[in-house]
């Protein structure tokens, strides 16, 4: 596994490792560590729940920095099974590329998604502007909200 730990996590990194070696231990069949590796995954919950419930305002901000997090495009995408419909442009200037928005559905019902796209790595960043939307993206926020508005969907 390929987990990126932030500086903070070093007692999970090391839980980590140690599950990944009961895990592979396991696998070649030689020796039964299963109440092993129930008890490294407790504690590594446990764990993770200790550390994240007393977090310094830094940490806060690098966890919400985290290079694996997860963004708009991966949420939508996972939330609407690919029937996203992706939609452009604020009709007076130019499309922002930060911004993204369309249709989508979710459990049958079709509802507007709305967010920011940062991008995933540097030459993605530049094309989404680094997540920073211009006066043409707020613009066509207000536009696909209006959009939704008038056809009476929920917006997420």
């Amino acid at each position: 596994m390929s987990t990126i730990f932030l500086e903070f996590e070093s007692d999970l990194q090391e839980l980590e490792q140690q599950l990944e070696q009961s895990r592979a231990i396991q696998e070649k069949g030689k020796v039964d560590v299963s109440k092993t590796i129930e008890e490294l995954e407790v504690s590594m919950k446990l764990r993770t729940q200790e550390l994240y419930s007393s977090l310094t305002p830094w940490q806060r901000i690098q966890v919400a920095r985290h290079p694996s997090r997860p963004y708009t495009l991966a949420h939508i995408r996972a939330l609407t099974d690919n029937t996203f419909v992706e939609l452009f442009g604020d009709r007076t200037v130019k499309d922002d590329k930060a911004m993204v928005g369309g249709f989508g559905s979710i459990d049958g019902k079709t509802v507007m998604l709305i967010g920011q796209q940062k991008g995933i790595n540097t030459k993605m960043r530049q094309y989404r502007n680094f997540g920073m939307a211009n006066p043409e993206g707020y613009r066509k926020a207000l536009r696909l909200m209006k959009l939704a508005e008038k056809f009476n969907k929920p917006i997420i």
